[in-house]
C-alpha cells in the first residue's frame, strides 16, 4: 500500500514538473536564435541557472561564450554585466568602492559590475589572486561588503567565468580550493561543419543577427529553483552518487587500484551535493519529476572534472581527470 502511494506521489510530481518546466522549451527556442550548435553549453547555463550555481567555461576564443550569457540575460529580462579580467584589475573594480563627494562632504557607494543578475567574468585567470577571491567570495556569499556596509546581490545571480586554455603567459591559475566553488566546469569545443555554415550565414546576414526577446521573468526562475529541489531522487540514485564520489577517494575499493597512483586527491562532499542538484536540474530540463542514472552520467564530467587532483605521474602519462571519470563510470555499478 505504501509503495503504491509513493508511486502516485511521484506520478503527480511528474505531471507538475512537466507542466511547470514548459518554459524551458520557450527559453531554448529563444536562445537558439542567437547560439548555433552549442547545445551542451546552453544546457549547462540552464543547470547553473536552476541550481543557483556558477559555471567555469573553458574554450578557445570565438566559441560564443559571451554571446551565450548575453542572450540568456536578454531572454530572461535581467541585468547583464561583463568584467574583462586583466593583471592590473583591483577588487574595487569588481565589487565597487567608496567615492568622496566634495559637495556633500561625505562618502558614497559606487557599486561595481558584480551588481547584476548575469556576470561574465572574462578570462578569470588573467587577474591576480585578490581579485579572483573577491569575485569568488561574492559568488559564495551572494553579498558584497563595501566600507562597513553589506549589500545583498539580486536574484537570480549567475557568474559565468571563462578561461582561455591556449595562453599561459601572464595568467594566474585559479587555486584548486576555489575552483571547487563552481558548480560546473564546462569544456567547449568547435562546432560541427553544418552548424558553422549556419553561423557564417547568420553573421553576414544583411538584416543583422536575430534579436533575442525576453520570454521568462526572474520570478519564473526563482520559482523553478524551488521545484528543482522537489524532483524525486531514489535512495539507489543517492547510492550511485556516493559510489562515484567515493571511487575518486578510494579507487581500490571499486576494483580501480590502478587509478590510485594518478589521483592526488578525490572529490569533497561538495561534489556529492553538486552532482545531486545538477542531476535534478537536468531531469527538470528534460521535463521529468524524478532522477534516472542517465541524468547523473550526463552531468558527471562537468561536475567532477575540476574536483579531482591528478598527480605528476598522471600528467606524465597524459591522463587527465576526464579519463579518470570515464574509468569510474565504467566500473561503478549502475542502479
Amino acid at each position: 500500500m505504501e509503495s503504491s502511494s509513493v508511486g502516485m506521489n511521484i506520478s503527480a510530481l511528474n505531471e507538475k514538473i512537466k507542466e511547470k518546466s514548459a518554459f524551458i522549451d520557450i527559453l531554448n527556442l529563444e536562445l537558439n536564435k542567437a547560439i548555433v550548435g552549442q547545445k551542451h553549453m546552453g544546457e549547462s547555463l540552464l543547470i547553473g541557472l536552476l541550481t543557483n550555481g556558477h559555471i567555469l567555461l573553458e574554450g578557445v576564443p570565438g566559441l560564443a561564450k559571451t554571446l551565450a550569457i548575453k542572450s540568456l540575460a536578454a531572454a530572461i529580462d535581467a541585468k547583464f554585466s561583463r568584467i574583462q579580467f586583466t593583471p592590473d584589475l583591483l577588487p574595487a573594480d569588481v565589487v565597487g568602492t567608496m567615492i568622496y563627494n566634495p559637495k556633500e562632504h561625505s562618502f558614497e557607494v559606487r557599486r561595481g559590475p558584480i551588481f547584476a543578475n548575469f556576470v561574465l567574468a572574462d578570462e578569470i585567470n588573467r587577474a591576480p589572486a585578490k581579485v579572483q577571491s573577491a569575485l569568488l567570495e561574492a559568488m559564495q556569499e551572494k553579498q558584497v561588503t563595501i566600507g562597513d556596509k553589506t549589500y545583498k546581490l539580486d536574484e537570480p545571480f549567475l557568474v559565468m567565468a571563462t578561461q582561455n586554455p591556449i595562453e599561459q603567459e601572464g595568467t594566474y591559475a585559479l587555486p584548486e580550493a576555489q575552483v571547487d566553488r563552481f558548480l560546473l566546469k564546462v569544456v567547449i569545443g568547435y562546432p560541427e561543419k553544418e552548424d558553422e555554415r549556419l553561423i557564417i550565414r547568420q553573421n553576414i546576414n544583411p538584416k543583422g543577427a536575430p534579436k533575442v526577446n525576453a520570454v521568462v521573468s526572474a520570478n519564473d526562475i526563482i520559482e523553478a529553483r524551488q521545484l528543482v529541489r522537489e524532483v524525486y531522487m531514489d535512495e539507489k540514485i543517492e547510492q550511485y552518487i556516493l559510489d562515484i564520489v567515493f571511487a575518486t577517494r578510494n579507487p581500490e575499493e571499486y576494483r580501480l587500484g590502478k587509478l590510485k597512483a594518478y589521483i592526488a586527491f578525490g572529490c569533497s562532499p561538495r561534489a556529492s551535493i553538486s552532482l545531486a542538484i545538477a542531476a535534478k536540474a537536468y531531469a527538470f530540463i528534460k521535463h521529468r519529476g524524478y532522477v534516472i542514472p542517465e541524468d547523473i552520467r550526463a552531468v558527471c564530467h562537468d561536475v567532477l572534472r575540476h574536483r579531482i587532483g591528478i598527480t605528476y605521474e598522471a600528467e606524465a602519462e597524459n591522463i587527465n581527470s576526464v579519463n579518470i571519470i570515464d574509468e569510474i563510470l565504467n566500473a561503478v555499478e549502475v542502479p
